[in-house]
């Protein structure tokens, strides 16, 4: 039996380790990974011991978002971004989640580490919001979550232009989250998950709640605006050729 692509533990009383490994695809969201993540966060929130979530991945990777045949099958209109819970679980988990994005985040991996509460990214992995590479416009909310935890400027250049930076270059660029070396990264978010379990839950889980309102309010139609744009820039043939060929490289 092959082993599990996430696993979650308890790394110390009151923080979960969420680790996503599949080292086949890098975590890409295969079924296996997106299963994995929905089962590790329903875990979670039926543990009343547990006050925080650490969401890491492995290696020289932390995901690298959407596969090749979950893309075209966008383009072939058999599947919409929205049929995977994937871009809102760490906000609707009711505990704080930390990012310790030590390896690449690409796309809707990317994406995704950003809903988390707290962020730690790695000085020498690349981060890029790639939708546009592709041809098509941006999904998982990236228009909204982009601009809130990077700025607008930086967001508005990683969401239109769709090129690689490294963490190095983010941090000289100001972006609000540590970057430090691959190594720190997930002490480093071990550290901050350590100070924040030191609290009471009920007050985390409240002012968690507070604190992601406004995201939670705006994100409804932001997701329908970006499937109005999916409707005009997804179903091209120019798009199942950039997705044939990127993966092919």
């Amino acid at each position: 039996m092959s082993a599990p692509v996430v696993e979650l533990r308890e790394a110390e009383p009151g923080v979960a380790l969420l680790t996503m490994r599949d080292q086949v695809h890098k975590n890409a969201f295969t079924p296996e990974l997106v299963d994995g993540l929905l089962d590790a966060f329903e875990t979670v929130r039926r543990d009343d011991t547990c006050k925080v979530v650490v969401m890491t991945g492995y290696d020289n990777y932390f995901s690298s978002g959407g596969t090749q045949d979950g893309l075209l099958a966008i383009y072939e209109g058999r599947s919409r971004f929205t049929d995977l819970n994937l871009y809102s679980l760490a906000l609707e988990c009711e505990v704080p989640v930390i990012s310790a994005m030590q390896g690449h985040g690409i796309g809707g991996g990317f994406v995704m580490g950003l809903y988390a509460d707290l962020v730690v990214m790695s000085r020498e992995s690349v981060y890029t919001a790639n939708f546009m590479r592709y041809g098509f416009t941006p999904g998982m909310g990236a228009t909204c979550i982009l601009p809130r935890k990077l700025g607008l400027p930086l967001a508005q250049e990683m969401l239109l232009g769709g090129a690689n930076h490294r963490g190095a270059e983010l941090a000289a660029r100001g972006v609000p989250f540590p970057v430090v070396p691959r190594k720190d990264v997930l002490p480093e978010a071990l550290r901050r998950a350590r100070e924040l379990a030191d609290k009471p839950a009920v007050s985390l889980k409240a002012l968690k709640q507070h604190l992601v309102a406004p995201i939670r309010r705006e994100l409804p139609d932001v997701i329908r605006a970006e499937l109005a744009m999916h409707e005009v820039t997804f179903h091209r043939d120019e798009v199942r050729q950039r997705v044939t060929d990127l993966f092919g490289e």
